[in-house]
């Protein structure tokens, strides 16, 4: 059984036990968090739709903040010695897909 949630502007397909980094949620580690599901799929049905779908979610765990890896963004001018150099750390949040609430 697999899910298609939604988080931070991102879909996401998930099952049971799986473990992903999503955009950054206000929440302490160890804290639970339902997630709106989008498409729930058993292998031999799809549900999709809000009607279908009013009642379920997906439940995970935080297991942790960390920021991600460097992005640098670089411009010049050429012929102008005109440089920048800029970096930028995503936040993101690592869950771990608990239960999926069909």
């Amino acid at each position: 059984m697999y899910a298609i949630i939604a988080t931070g502007g991102k879909q996401y397909k998930v099952a049971e036990g799986d473990v992903l980094a999503v955009e950054k949620l206000d929440v302490q580690p160890g804290d639970k968090v339902e997630l709106p599901v989008l498409l729930l799929s058993d292998g031999k049905s799809t549900a999709v739709g809000s009607a279908p779908l009013q009642d379920k979610t997906v439940t995970a765990e935080v297991l942790e903040q960390f920021k991600g890896e460097k992005v640098r963004v670089f411009k010049f001018k050429k012929r102008k010695r005109y440089q920048r150099d800029k970096g930028h750390r995503q936040q993101l949040t690592k869950i771990k897909i608990a239960s999926i609430n069909a």
